[in-house]
């Protein structure tokens, strides 16, 4: 029914939509050619007024008071409101302070980059360009998602984004696979959002297409449910955190029945006879066979075999999950992934081999575009020095201390002042106490941001950001065709404003305005961001839209590249005119390079190495169970967890754990009970719900909950809200890649039978 509301286009991360005003908010509805659009869009509606929203400047008291410093209460302070003209002079002269005295290697400018889908307001690159003019910062590299794998496969197989988008296209799955053999799950609840922005969600169509042609599916790992129902998938539930002994046993199997693939072996890979001494035994006297690994993974020899068996002969296409290298080792299970494809003399062909992630973000396995999209240029950083994303505590507690990564030994930086433009490290980072400590060691905490996260309460000075229905902008992904307008719905709330004038506001004060802004407002930046689109589709079809044509429409279809399987389909055509950008030009099953760092946690070949926090180890003995910290299935990371869709989730306002009805009868725990979840490093409270969908001796709990300690003056604090990052650890996967380890843990957990603390986690802080 037209009710006479304007209705504009606008995107997500989660997907495009159409908005329109409704009362006193806002309605929306999902873009018309989704097949099958995400439930997330039903957090948006009540997300732009909520309470949570940042609603003026606010500068913490004790830092008002006492000046820049390590201030253990931050986190525990209250705020005191100040106008926009005197907080931005503070701040400039703050900077200008750092800057001028230790530099900009005292500088961390921290943003995650999932804060908008607009390629225009997207925070992280506002941020870096400004603190690029200023002189340099010390930035991140990597991920939380892919920390492990983006330092694996390149070493092993190429270039990231080539392998990690551009490998096994869904069109190829659902035509020529026969087998899929997941590890760890392609979950739906993680292809509904594609970083820019997504169009169209297809890959459980793809998935039930491929299943109607008689492909088969297969899940490994400790939760049903991390493939859609429609792949009719068999479910092999073995022990979190143990796949490597896994595909070991598998690939020990191939060599011992003669059914791995010689030929491709000799031919496309580097150093198989050194993985395969380690793999019989020969070189440690340990054959790493079928009833080697059951004992470890929790799952019968024999089936083991029979996997072994049924994966060759037939086009079987090897999937891992971002999940798997979240955890230690984690290079270990996508390099032996990529070793058991290989053996099975499947790269490169359509429709099989190896596919990292393929199902984990929405726009894996589509086309890639053929043109540029819109993007604003951070310009070019001066400051060499780096830290591996998932290492910020270890950075600001340990100033001057070297550490591994990459065959590099490097050294922390002495920060001084950390600058934070959107995102939420209390939802990523890991062992939340570590974190608070390493906040309160910084002079200066700078967040800006749209709601109160937990980032936020622990800055020292806090500046409104607008949401992406506040402005104008345009939406865009490299592996989406549909590039959307994305219009301004509502007025800013409160005195919030987009980063953009943020950043020109700051860059006055500090005499690099021009630079920054280049002489533009945001509405002209929009039309210059989109001006090398336009020209880069006119040079191939002959014209295209101008500006105020492609605005009007709303929405315009990008040309793409032909789908054909990407480098490793290249190579494996011709290996000698498409060489793998590796050392040896081939698969390396052996690294030589790898092997030449001599880290004890990362040889130069895929081997088991035995967790200290999870199967087997003395952490197990202590806390009985094992938690899947994962992605959550009713937001993205943290965002919009007061929205509507994540509320409704909850169980008595905390977010739900999912536990086995063996293991939760064994502590008298019944379904809709608030439980606590507890280990050496923190707890929390939980809503119990029991399901068969999870291994015995695992809990699931996902990830984005809001940190909502019960009190805040505590070192240790429970949360009562549900964040499972009170309980994970804070170490790196190895010395190669320092990567997130945030996955899995080790847990026990009762019921809470005291008084239940009420959830302030959407409520804004104190404030004089």
């Amino acid at each position: 029914m037209d009710d006479g509301a304007i209705r504009v286009s606008h995107s997500s991360h989660w997907g495009a939509f159409t908005a329109w005003k409704s009362g006193d908010g806002i309605a929306v509805a999902p873009h018309p050619a989704d097949p099958d659009p995400s439930p997330l869009l039903a957090n948006v509606p009540q997300a732009a007024r909520h309470a949570a929203r940042i609603a003026q400047p606010m500068v913490r008291r004790g830092w008002l008071e006492r000046g820049p410093g390590p201030d253990p209460m931050r986190g525990r302070d209250e705020f005191v409101p100040m106008a926009w003209d005197d907080v931005l002079d503070r701040l400039a002269a703050e900077l200008t302070r750092v800057y001028d005295g230790p530099g900009a290697e005292a500088v961390y400018g921290g943003s995650y980059g999932w804060s908008s889908a607009g390629r225009f307001h997207h925070a992280q690159s506002q941020v870096h360009r400004f603190l690029n003019l200023m002189g340099g910062y010390i930035r991140s590299v990597n991920s939380y998602s892919a920390g492990a794998a983006s330092v694996i496969l390149p070493r092993v197989l190429g270039n990231f984004v080539d392998y990690a988008r551009r490998n096994v296209p869904w069109t190829h799955l659902e035509k020529y696979t026969d087998l899929v053999v997941s590890f760890g799950g392609m979950a739906i609840k993680n292809a509904t959002v594609g970083s820019g922005g997504t169009s169209k969600h297809l890959a459980r169509g793809h998935m039930a297409a491929a299943r109607q042609r008689g492909a088969e599916f297969v899940v490994i790992g400790p939760l049903r449910d991390d493939l859609p129902e429609e792949a009719g998938a068999e479910w092999l539930p073995i022990a979190p955190g143990t796949d490597t002994a896994l595909m070991l046993g598998i690939a020990h199997t191939l060599v011992a029945d003669g059914l791995h693939d010689r030929a491709f072996l000799d031919r496309f890979c580097e150093g198989y006879p050194v993985f395969e001494d380690y793999l019989t035994g020969r070189s440690d006297g340990v054959a790493k066979d079928a009833a080697w690994a059951a004992p470890i993974c929790g799952m019968p020899a024999d089936d083991i075999a029979a996997l072994a068996r049924r994966m060759a002969g037939r086009r079987t296409l090897v999937v891992v999950s971002q999940s798997l290298q979240r955890a230690e080792h984690g290079e270990q299970p996508i390099w032996m992934a990529l070793v058991l494809a290989s053996m099975l003399g499947q790269v490169g062909l359509e429709g099989g081999g190896f596919s990292y992630g393929l199902g984990s973000i929405a726009n894996i396995g589509k086309a890639a575009l053929d043109v540029p999209t819109p993007t604003l240029s951070q310009g070019q950083n001066p400051i060499r020095p780096f830290i591996p994303v998932a290492r910020i505590s270890d950075m600001l507690l340990q100033p001057g201390v070297e550490f591994d990564y990459d065959g590099r030994r490097m050294t922390y930086p002495a920060i001084k002042l950390v600058y934070w433009a959107g995102g939420n490290p209390f939802h990523h980072h890991q062992d939340l106490a570590r974190l608070r400590r390493a906040f309160a060691a910084v002079d200066t905490l700078v967040v800006q941001d749209s709601v109160w996260t937990a980032t936020a309460r622990h800055a020292d000075i806090v500046l409104p950001a607008t949401v992406t229905l506040e402005r104008d902008d345009i939406g865009a992904a490299a592996f989406d065709p549909t590039m959307v307008a994305m219009k301004q719905v509502l007025e800013p709330f409160g005195q919030a404003r987009d980063d953009y004038t943020i950043f020109a506001e700051l860059s006055r004060r500090l005499g690099i305005e021009q630079e920054f802004t280049e002489g533009r407002t945001a509405g002209e930046w929009l039309r210059h961001l989109y001006e090398p689109t336009r020209k880069a589709i006119a040079a191939r079809e002959g014209s295209a839209p101008d500006f105020d044509q492609f605005w009007a429409a709303g929405e315009m279809t990008l040309p793409t590249a032909p789908e054909d399987g990407g480098p490793t389909r290249a190579f494996r055509l011709d290996p000698e005119g498409a060489p793998l950008p590796t050392p040896s030009g081939r698969v390396e099953i052996y690294s030589s390079t790898i092997a030449g760092f001599g880290y004890a946690d990362c040889p130069g070949h895929p081997t088991w190495m035995a967790p200290t926090d999870g199967v087997g180890s003395a952490a197990i003995g202590k806390w009985p169970l094992q938690l899947v910290a994962n992605q959550p299935a009713t937001r993205l990371h943290s965002q919009l967890d007061f929205g509507g869709y994540s509320q409704d989730s909850k169980v008595r306002g905390r977010e739900p754990i999912r536990i086995h009805p063996d293991d939760a009868a064994a502590r008298g725990i019944a379904e809709g009970d608030v439980v606590r979840l507890f280990n050496d490093r923190g707890a929390c409270l939980a809503g119990a719900q029991l399901s068969r969908d999870v291994r015995p001796g695992v809990v699931q709990l996902a990830t984005g909950a809001w940190y909502d300690p019960v009190d805040a003056a505590e070192d240790n604090p429970l949360c009562v809200h549900g964040n499972p990052n009170v309980l994970t650890r804070d170490v790196g996967t190895s010395s190669l890649a320092q990567g997130c380890t945030g996955q899995l843990t080790c847990v026990q957990v009762e019921r809470f039978a005291g008084n239940l603390p009420p959830i302030r986690a959407f409520d804004p802080p104190a404030a004089d």
